[in-house]
């Protein structure tokens, strides 16, 4: 399988089953295409397969244009980095019967929060519940549920969510020491996460952030009129100017690595390469902005109508942010990074996430869901931390969730790179976990053609 694709004047094509991607100019480009079915049936005769061609493209290119560029495209192919076979989908079986561990959780150490973010999915925190602080025995349990059940991995994430995690701080801390203290015991190493919208963040939890935890997440839209219309206090006033410095302390204090800034786009701010770019004047150099996923109901959802719009921001971002490279002033953006040179495990390229099977979410009172986006959802509640998962069913439905269960994925272009998309998402949208989020597809597609845009341009900029 190949896909083309122009932009921001280069000619791209990937082949998609390999992971090859190749610059070309306007001849290869054209000839590529309408070579792949001669080459695909064994033609392997130059002059064939050149007559071939030259029946499908108009006449803008002489005979020898083409049979020089066919030569160049059956080069490619022999050497196996064009129309190459599929050796994945014969790997399924295999991959459904894998054995799995557990390797990280998502705690949701507090369902509450002190903001009322208009497009929370969690309900400012309740996730379609009460509010509720898990205690540190809830969450001890859970640490110890991790490591019984992570076989022989070593290394394990665990995620402060929340609501606010930092509402529950000292709880947070007790769990962090308590993860330490099994690590020489069991070989385990933690991986701890924190992400906070920066309300109650001060110079002590900033101390203990840098020391203990592997990543930080900061919740922040954007330009203040953005940010402060989607994040409110819940008296209605703005918080971007009270969590701003906050944040730029935090990425100066850990050498901008190791943290990301977070932020969600809405119908509100289409134009949302513009909050890339403001928070990257603010000096923040791992930046991830995303799209919001809402009820079609809702004034500030995405909608098909959004889409030529959003593709022109993402090509707009891609250029700026090449510009901004070359300049000696680059950012990472979170969607936009990619790896070309191999990209992560067949299981990871298959399956994604992992949710509901090495990933798991666990509520303040102890209940495991697949992912902190089924939280509530009482279909997916799969056990607790005192009895562990007593629903196999749910981890055999998740575990058969990949690329080639989806029907829209199997000869989508990106399926490697997304790894079928989002579960939670396919499921809100379609009460199916094996569907897919299409709006989010289109988005995801177009973030790959970016990414992929932005490595030819710098490599371009190298040579």
């Amino acid at each position: 399988m190949i896909h083309q694709f122009k932009n921001n004047g280069y000619n791209i094509v990937m082949d998609v089953n390999s992971g090859s991607v190749h610059v070309v100019d306007d001849l290869v480009y054209d000839v590529v295409g309408p070579a792949e079915q001669p080459i695909a049936r064994g033609v392997r005769d130059l002059d064939a397969v050149t007559a071939e061609v030259e029946e499908k493209l108009a006449a803008s290119w002489s005979h020898e244009q083409v049979r020089e560029a066919v030569s160049e495209v059956m080069e490619l192919a022999e050497a196996g980095s064009l129309y190459t076979e599929d050796i994945y989908e014969g790997y399924i079986d295999q991959f459904k019967n894998r054995k799995t561990v557990v390797k990280a959780l998502c705690l949701h150490i507090a369902h509450d929060c002190n903001l009322a973010c208009r497009y929370c999915f969690a309900e400012e925190g309740e996730y379609h519940g009460r509010r509720a602080l898990m205690s540190f025995e809830v969450g001890k349990k859970a640490l110890d549920f991790l490591v019984k059940n992570s076989g022989n991995r070593i290394n394990l994430e665990v995620d402060f969510f929340g609501g606010e995690p930092l509402m529950n701080w000292q709880v947070v801390k007790d769990l962090v020491a308590y993860g330490r203290s099994l690590e020489e015991p069991f070989h385990k190493k933690f991986r701890f996460t924190l992400t906070t919208n920066g309300v109650l963040l001060d110079d002590g939890v900033l101390e203990f952030v840098n020391r203990e935890m592997s990543n930080v997440v900061l919740s922040i839209d954007g330009r203040k009129e953005v940010h402060d219309r989607m994040r409110p206090f819940r008296g209605g006033q703005g918080s971007y100017d009270l969590i701003v410095p906050k944040f730029q302390k935090v990425a100066e204090s850990r050498d901008q690595m190791n943290y990301y800034v977070r932020g969600t786009y809405t119908h509100n701010n289409l134009d949302f390469s513009r909050d890339v770019e403001h928070l990257a004047d603010l000096g923040f150099e791992q930046i991830s902005v995303e799209p919001v996923v809402a009820d079609p109901k809702e004034p500030y959802a995405l909608r098909e109508e959004d889409l030529p719009k959003l593709m022109e921001e993402y090509d707009r971002l891609a250029a700026g942010l090449v510009k901004r490279q070359k300049e000696g002033r680059g950012v990472n953006f979170f969607h936009f990074m990619i790896d070309l040179s191999g990209g992560p495990c067949v299981a990871k390229r298959l399956s994604g996430c992992g949710s509901g099977t090495e990933y798991l979410a666990v509520t303040p009172w102890g209940d495991f869901y697949p992912c902190h986006q089924f939280v509530g959802n009482e279909k997916f509640l799969m056990g607790n931390v005192d009895e562990g998962i007593v629903r196999q069913d749910l981890v055999d439905e998740f575990k058969c969730c990949n690329v080639y269960s989806k029907e829209k994925c199997r000869n989508c272009f990106a399926k490697f790179y997304c790894s079928g998309g989002c579960a939670a998402n396919s499921y809100n949208n379609h009460g199916n976990i094996n569907d897919a989020y299409d709006l989010g597809c289109e988005l995801q597609k177009k973030r790959v053609e970016c990414a992929i845009m932005m490595k030819a341009a710098l490599a371009d900029e190298e040579g």
